[in-house]
């Protein structure tokens, strides 16, 4: 009876080991069957994965932030643009935002570029290069539509080259001649008004150099700088009664507010020298004036020398405008009753 007990007591015991075996090589088998994916799942992963690819070598995003929408700048933006794609053709495409006259949006514009990590940024306006400047340090940036790189971007005994990943070009006319065109058209004037956005660092260093080369040829300067738009009007009667002229610098506010400015000049007869053929086709008289179309052009084929690696950019100096073209507004001066000598173009 003993031994029976005992066999059996041997044989409850290797059942149990047995069940227990096989209750642990259970979960051995259960990451073999999570690994199996469904086929949409598969197209999915690989999906995701293709989306986070960098895009193929010898393909480019250019990044354009545009100060504010107006004649000059778009023909600048457009210039760099055609320019581009005739070199890199289909290899290149563009973001192409507008701040809408808001420096702070810039700066969000530029920000994004950043993340986005383009290969390179056009900064079109003194605005737009300062919120890039402040962006970024290593993804190259172009400048166009900037008067005094030095002013711009405060640098000291600027020599024509600004460093770093900063190069572009300017649209800086002659500011002697400008003072020369108001001398030749207007000989008998005895005050003159410099208008111009006090917010715009490039129109200050404009109105006081060109404020010296007046006073040389004898006329009287006073300067009437209005912040933004909320006050233009304001400003600008105050000009209209205490002038016989009017000059405004290559200022994108006043260039954007054309119809406020001659709303009250034009009636007033008070005739105005402008800095660039846009504001001179809207309420100015005559200007010494760059093409910004030829201007866009020639950043555009900078930009193309450094996505290509033909050029530093930390090496490249500033370029300025090949030609100037004395302008002039023939319904405008038909209407305030002036005269324009020989040498002058109508604007179109």
């Amino acid at each position: 009876m003993k031994k029976l007990l005992a066999m059996m007591l041997v044989l409850t015991m290797a059942v149990s080991v047995t069940a227990c075996g096989s209750k642990s090589e259970q979960p051995a088998e259960a990451p073999s069957e999570a690994l199996e994916e469904t086929p949409g799942e598969e197209a999915e992963a690989e999906g995701a994965a293709e989306a986070e690819a960098p895009a193929a070598d010898g393909e480019y995003v250019v990044g354009i932030c545009q100060l504010v929408q107006h004649d000059a700048l778009d023909a600048a933006t457009q210039g760099f643009m055609d320019a581009l794609k005739e070199e890199l053709g289909d290899q290149v495409t563009f973001d192409e935002q507008n701040a809408s006259g808001d420096p702070a949006t810039c700066s969000t514009i530029v920000n994004q570029f950043v993340s986005d990590d383009v290969d390179l940024i056009l900064a079109n306006a003194t605005p737009a290069l300062q919120a890039a400047q402040a962006g970024t340090g290593t993804i190259p940036i172009l400048g166009t539509s900037v008067t005094e790189y030095g002013v711009a971007l405060n640098i000291s005994d600027f020599d024509g080259t600004v460093g770093g990943n900063i190069s572009g070009t300017s649209d800086l006319a002659p500011l002697d001649q400008q003072a020369q065109m108001v001398k030749e058209l207007f000989p008998d004037a005895k005050n003159v008004g410099l208008l111009y956005c006090s917010a715009e660092a490039n129109s200050q260093y404009q109105v006081d150099t060109v404020q010296g080369f007046l006073e040389e040829l004898g006329y009287t300067c006073k300067q009437y700088s209005f912040a933004d738009s909320n006050d233009l009007s304001s400003v600008t009667q105050t000009a209209v009664d205490e002038n016989d002229v009017l000059y405004i610098p290559t200022d994108n506010t006043a260039a954007n507010n054309t119809e406020v400015i001659r709303n009250i000049c034009e009636p007033a007869k008070m005739p105005i020298v402008v800095g660039e053929e846009g504001i001179c086709a809207g309420c100015g008289v005559a200007t010494l004036s760059i093409s910004y179309y030829d201007l866009g052009v020639a950043t555009g084929k900078m930009a193309a020398k450094i996505l290509k690696g033909e050029s530093d950019i930390s090496t490249m100096p500033i370029e300025y405008a090949p030609q100037f073209t004395k302008k002039y507004n023939a319904e405008l001066c038909d209407s305030l009753g002036i005269t324009i000598p020989e040498g002058y173009e109508a604007i179109e």
